[in-house]
């Protein structure tokens, strides 16, 4: 039997995406994963579509709920309208993001999540993010340009425009969690 893999998700403390936050916490427990879905606040957010949602705490606490492990396997930030509010100005999380890589663990993440990869300086000049306009203002101001693939993949950081490409995002977080080569 192999190892179970944890994952950190973080998400925008109000106005999360439920499409990709649901869509990617249902393909991984699914699989056997244990996830720790945080927060900028730990509170009960409402989603875009108005959903109610707590999430397990806050990201300031990442490594408060581990259970013993030193690091996630991958960490994911997803989106939602309110990443620009909460999640791009995040001071710890953009270190969360650097520690894990540098420990050789995937990085992810989709839609209105993705400029912050590019806050954390772990990728080159190019993302697959959303026709968003505050998505390509903040891209342009960080020294990044918008991918005209939806999905990329290298070194182990994945980024992914929106919740169509969910289950290939999925896919290459899994892949290459368990050893995969990138795509």
């Amino acid at each position: 039997m192999s190892e179970i893999k944890w994952l950190m998700i973080a998400v925008p403390k109000n106005q999360f995406n439920e499409e990709e936050l649901f869509g990617v916490r249902d393909f991984f427990t699914s699989r056997g994963a244990k996830l720790m879905i945080l927060s900028p606040s730990g509170k009960e957010a409402t989603g875009d579509c108005k959903t109610r949602f707590s999430p397990d705490g806050m990201i300031v606490d990442w490594n408060k709920l581990l259970e013993g492990r030193s690091r996630y396997d991958a960490v994911l930030t997803l989106g939602g309208k309110g990443a620009w509010k909460s999640l791009w100005s995040d001071q710890i999380l953009p270190q969360i993001l650097t520690d894990h890589h540098r420990a050789g663990c995937v990085i992810g993440a989709m839609g209105c999540g993705v400029p912050v990869l590019a806050g954390a300086s772990l990728c080159k000049g190019e993302l697959a993010v959303p026709n968003d306009e505050r998505v390509l203002a903040r891209l342009d101001e960080l020294g990044f340009y918008p991918s005209d693939d939806e999905l990329l993949a290298e070194n182990k950081v994945i980024s992914a425009s929106s919740s169509n490409v969910l289950d290939r995002f999925c896919g290459e977080v899994w892949s290459q969690m368990n050893g995969g080569a990138d795509s």
